[in-house]
């Protein structure tokens, strides 16, 4: 049975990307050896867009948070550089978040009923 998800992130520079997540976000996270980080993501979700057929197949990684604003705020107090402005979507609040090494992050805050918490 499917017990768990692993996501990745390809970095040009792993260690600054490592230290983006354990240093500035704060998420928790073992060492694997070698300072190969790996780290606990929160909870999740899963959701599948429609997608014109050149689009079909790719992937995003969101961060989710309550309050869009106050996290944007205090993110951009530890040095976060935000790629994009808020946008309002019906389904949610959105921008993008620049990740040391790794290009950007989209973050959001929903504006439906939420999955990852369902038992």
């Amino acid at each position: 049975m499917i017990n768990g998800a692993h996501t990745i992130i390809y970095a040009s520079n792993a260690q600054a990307t490592r230290a983006f997540f354990r240093d500035v976000l704060e998420f928790p996270h073992i060492d694997a050896g070698d300072s190969w980080l790996i780290f606990k993501s929160p909870p999740g979700e899963l959701a599948v867009h429609p997608a014109d057929p050149q689009a079909a197949g790719n992937s995003e990684l969101f961060l989710m948070c309550d309050d869009l604003a106050a996290t944007v705020t205090d993110l951009k107090a530890k040095g976060v550089e935000f790629t994009t402005d808020i946008s309002h979507q019906g389904w949610g609040l959105v921008t993008t978040l620049a990740v040391p090494g790794a290009g950007t992050l989209g973050l959001y805050q929903p504006r439906h009923d939420t999955a990852y918490d369902l038992e």
